[in-house]
C-alpha cells in the first residue's frame, strides 16, 4: 500500500509539472521515465546538475592507456550515455558511449555505497535508463570474460532521459541487429541518429577532416580564407533561381546568395592574390540525393593563373584529400571503385557529346541543338538558350558515363557568362568540369576579366531572363566597376563539399552527409 501510494504521489506530482503536455499524450515507458525522475528528484539528487564533471579520459584512450600497462593501477573519470543495462541486483553492468565509442562500466552495491545506507544506489542508481547520461569515477579492470572495463566507485547522474532511444542490440562480437535505418526518423531525428547508429558518427568525422585536409592544402599554398555576404542584393556568380527575404530597416529585398564568386573576385581586384571561402550557398530548386537547397562549396581564386593550372591543382587537392580522409587514393564507392590519383583524364564538352550522341553538334545553332533535343527526346522549354541545351544533352547523356574523375574542358560562350574566352579556340571559353561518379565535383573558369565583354556577357543573361530563364543571371554593376578597376589574369574554382563529402565517405545520398537536411515540416500529431 506504501508503494503505492507513493506511485500515486508521483502521478499527481508529475502532472502538476507537465501542465503544457496531456499525460494521455505520453507513452507507457515516457510515464514510467518521468516517474524515476520525480522520484529521483524527492530523493534529493539533482538530475540536471550544473557543476563542471571533470572528465579525464575518453573510452578508447583509457583501454589503450590501461592495455599499455596492466601492472599499474588507472583511475579514470569518464562520461557517457547509457546504451545497455544488464541489472544482477546487487551489481549492475552500464555499457556508456562517449566520442570514441562504448566501454563497460561495473558498478557494485557495496563499493558505491560503502555504509550501511544503501539507498542511493537502490533509489538512484536502480532507476537509471538507457539514454542517461552519468559520469563515473573509477579504475580500469579486466573482468572474468576478458573484457576493459570501469570499476566504478561513484556514479553520478549529469541528464536524465525522458524520451526512450530506439533499441538496437549488438552481440558480443559487435554485430548490430534491429539497425534504425527509416530516413524520415534519422533525417529528422539526427540527435537521435547519431546515439544509435555509430557508424553516422563515423561519417561527419570523416567530412570534418576532410575540410580540414583542403584548409591546410590551401594555407600551405598561401592561401587566405575570407568571409564574404550571404545577404546579397544581387545574387550573382552562378546561374540558379534564388530565395528571396526582405530587410525591414532598409526596405529592400535582398537575396540568399547562390555563390560567392563575385565577391571573391573584389578582393582580388582589391589585391588579395590567393582567397578561398567555405561558402554556405542557398539555391530555390529541387532536391534529390545529390541537391539540397542549402549547401557548401568551396571557392578559391588564384592572380597570374589559368584554367590548366587550375585544373593540376585541383586533381592533386583531391588526391591529398582521399589520402588524409582514407588513408589512400582508391576509394570504395558503392559498388565502384574510384581511384582519386592525379592525373584525370581530360576531354572537351563537344567532343564527350559526339562520343556519347554521335553527333557533332559544335557548329550547330539555337534551333538546330533544339531539333537534336528532340531527337535525343530530351525535354526543353522556349526559355532555354544554345548554351543551356547543350548542358541539357550532356547532362542527359554524357555525365553518367563518367565514373573515374575527368575534367570536362573548353564550354560554348554560351554557357559560362563569367569565363575568359579560349585563347586558341573561336567560340569555347577556358573552362572546366570536374565529374566524378556521373555527378560534377567541380567548375573551374580562366576567369574573365574584360569589364566591356563582361557587361555584354551580362546583357546576353539578361535577354534570357525576358525569355523567362529564371537561372540567368543579374547585371551586377558594381562588380563590373570593380572590374574597371583591373582585375589581374586569375583562375577560380568552386568545389561542392557535400558532394565531396559522399565520395570520401561512401555515402549514396546528400542527406547522409548533411547534419540536418531540409525536409517538409513534421505533420503535427
Amino acid at each position: 500500500m506504501y508503494i503505492l501510494s507513493q506511485i500515486n504521489a508521483s502521478f499527481v506530482l508529475l502532472r502538476a509539472k507537465l501542465t503544457y503536455i496531456s499525460i494521455m499524450s505520453l507513452s507507457e515507458q515516457e510515464i514510467i521515465r518521468r516517474e524515476k525522475l520525480l522520484a529521483i528528484q524527492q530523493y534529493g539528487v539533482d538530475p540536471y546538475p550544473a557543476a563542471l564533471y571533470p572528465v579525464s579520459h575518453q573510452s578508447a584512450d583509457a583501454k589503450r592507456l590501461y592495455q599499455a600497462n596492466k601492472e599499474e593501477k588507472l583511475n579514470v573519470c569518464i562520461a557517457g550515455r547509457i546504451m545497455s543495462i544488464n541489472d544482477k541486483g546487487k551489481v549492475i553492468f552500464f555499457k556508456i558511449q562517449d566520442m570514441q565509442g562504448l566501454i563497460q562500466i561495473y558498478s557494485k552495491r557495496d563499493d558505491l555505497c560503502p555504509t550501511d545506507d544503501k539507498s542511493f544506489f537502490d533509489e538512484v542508481i536502480k532507476r537509471l535508463d538507457l539514454g542517461d547520461i552519468i559520469g563515473i569515477k573509477g579504475y580500469m579492470f579486466t573482468t572474468k570474460t576478458g573484457e576493459d572495463s570501469i570499476h566504478a566507485q561513484e556514479i553520478t547522474l549529469l541528464a536524465k532521459s525522458v524520451k526512450p532511444l530506439p533499441v538496437v542490440k549488438r552481440d558480443e562480437d559487435g554485430n548490430v541487429f534491429d539497425e534504425v535505418t527509416d530516413p524520415e526518423f534519422r533525417y529528422r531525428q539526427r540527435y537521435a541518429d547519431l546515439i544509435i547508429n555509430s557508424g553516422v558518427r563515423d561519417t561527419f568525422i570523416k567530412r570534418t577532416k576532410m575540410m580540414n585536409a583542403i584548409r591546410d592544402y590551401l594555407n600551405a599554398m598561401q592561401g587566405l580564407e575570407v568571409d564574404t555576404p550571404v545577404l546579397q542584393s544581387i545574387p550573382g556568380g552562378a546561374a540558379a533561381r534564388p530565395f528571396i527575404t526582405h530587410h525591414n530597416a532598409l526596405d529592400i529585398p535582398l537575396y540568399l546568395r547562390i555563390a560567392n564568386e563575385l565577391y571573391l573576385k573584389r578582393l582580388i581586384v582589391g589585391g588579395f592574390d590567393f582567397v578561398y571561402e567555405f561558402s554556405r550557398n542557398f539555391r530555390n530548386e529541387g532536391m534529390d540525393r545529390t541537391h539540397n537547397p542549402e549547401f557548401t562549396i568551396l571557392e578559391f581564386y588564384v592572380a597570374y593563373k589559368d584554367y590548366l593550372w587550375m585544373m593540376q591543382t585541383t586533381e592533386n587537392l583531391l588526391e591529398t584529400v582521399a589520402i588524409a580522409t582514407n588513408g589512400k587514393t582508391l576509394l570504395q564507392v558503392g559498388e565502384k571503385e574510384i581511384e582519386f590519383k592525379a592525373p584525370y583524364k581530360r576531354i572537351s564538352i563537344y567532343d564527350a557529346i559526339q562520343e556519347h550522341t554521335g553527333i557533332d553538334i559544335s557548329s550547330m545553332d539555337e534551333e538546330a541543338i533544339r531539333n537534336v533535343c528532340r531527337q535525343l527526346h530530351i525535354d526543353t522549354d522556349p526559355s532555354m538558350g544554345r548554351g543551356k541545351l547543350i548542358d541539357e544533352i550532356f547532362g542527359a547523356c554524357c555525365e553518367k558515363h563518367y565514373v573515374q574523375p575527368t575534367f570536362i574542358t573548353d564550354y560554348p560562350v554560351d554557357m559560362s557568362p563569367l569565363t575568359k574566352k579560349h585563347r586558341e579556340k573561336e567560340g569555347l571559353v577556358e573552362r572546366f568540369e570536374l565529374i566524378v561518379n556521373g555527378k560534377e565535383i567541380a567548375n573551374a573558369y580562366s576567369e574573365l576579366n574584360d569589364p566591356i565583354d563582361q557587361r555584354e556577357r551580362f546583357e546576353e543573361q539578361t535577354k534570357l531572363m525576358e525569355r523567362g530563364d529564371d537561372e540567368a543571371m543579374f547585371i551586377d554593376h558594381d562588380f563590373l566597376r570593380a572590374l574597371e578597376y583591373g582585375m589581374p589574369p586569375t583562375a577560380g574554382v568552386g568545389i561542392g563539399i557535400d558532394r565531396l563529402a559522399m565520395l570520401m565517405s561512401n555515402q549514396q545520398s546528400i542527406q547522409d552527409v548533411l547534419f540536418f537536411p531540409q525536409m517538409r515540416p513534421e505533420k503535427a500529431n
